[in-house]
């Protein structure tokens, strides 16, 4: 299988992983802030972007075993949405890593008796039914879905489409491995053993993720904080970058 990276820069490397749809080209203003101090890798996770599908199921640790034996060991990781949920998992298969970033991530995408800041499950499930009969639309609606709430929702959008096919379309099974994966998913338990410095940067009104999730997830991680941008929706380094840009150097050159 074939992972395909964009790398520029030079210093210690840091490992950018998109959300489900996108690949790594929507970190392109971050990675370019980051190259004058790292190595960035901005990577296209399987199936998406310019990346073989996985030929295996799709989960958060076979997703997460196929980056990590392609980027530096001891790199920092960060991982917005869905890529959230491949770096947790990264940590948790032992996979070498200096520091941990969580962008609008969440252990758990749907609710639980014990996990309410989360979205209902029948909305997860909807999408994955809406992919058989169109999954362009799909796209476009869960791409809708992320940037509402923010205070530049317009200009959040803008960008997300802009962005969604410019290396081609995904693999329409990457799509469907990805949301279950979302769908699925439970972390929860792994946050205990991250033993690594970890930040958590959210939109203060991210509608996917709700904040307090966010909140819960730092809690449970041992080396843990929380930046929120107030007025951020789902994707804070889109609709804030220079904030979001501000928060990430100072956690990865503190």
């Amino acid at each position: 299988m074939s992972i395909h990276i964009d790398i520029e820069g030079s210093g210690p490397p840091v490992v950018l992983i998109h959300g489900w749809g996108l690949h790594g080209g929507v970190w392109a203003r971050t990675a370019k802030a980051l190259a004058h101090t790292h190595t960035v890798l901005r990577v296209d996770l399987p199936g998406f972007g310019a990346s073989a599908p996985l030929d295996v199921a799709y989960t958060a640790a076979a997703l997460a075993q196929a980056v990590a034996t392609c980027v530096p060991s001891g790199a920092a990781w960060v991982g917005w949405s869905l890529g959230g949920l491949v770096a947790l998992a990264a940590a948790d298969i032992g996979a070498p890593m200096s520091k941990l970033v969580l962008v609008g991530a969440t252990p758990r995408f749907v609710q639980a008796p014990d996990w309410p800041h989360a979205m209902a499950g029948g909305v997860l499930a909807g999408f994955a039914a809406d992919l058989a009969a169109d999954w362009r639309a799909t796209v476009s609606r869960f791409l809708a879905l992320q940037a509402r709430g923010s205070e530049r929702a317009r200009d959040e959008l803008r960008a997300l489409r802009e962005t969604v096919f410019a290396r081609g379309e995904p693999a329409v099974p990457a799509l469907h491995g990805g949301l279950d994966v979302l769908r699925d998913g439970d972390l929860r338990d792994v946050l205990a053993r991250v033993q690594v410095p970890a930040l958590l940067i959210h939109g203060g009104r991210d509608a996917l993720v709700p904040p307090a999730a966010a909140a819960e997830t730092a809690r449970r991680l041992p080396l843990a904080r929380l930046s929120l941008i107030d007025g951020a929706g789902h994707a804070p380094f889109l609709s804030h970058p220079d904030q979001f840009e501000q928060a990430l150097a100072a956690f990865l050159n503190d």
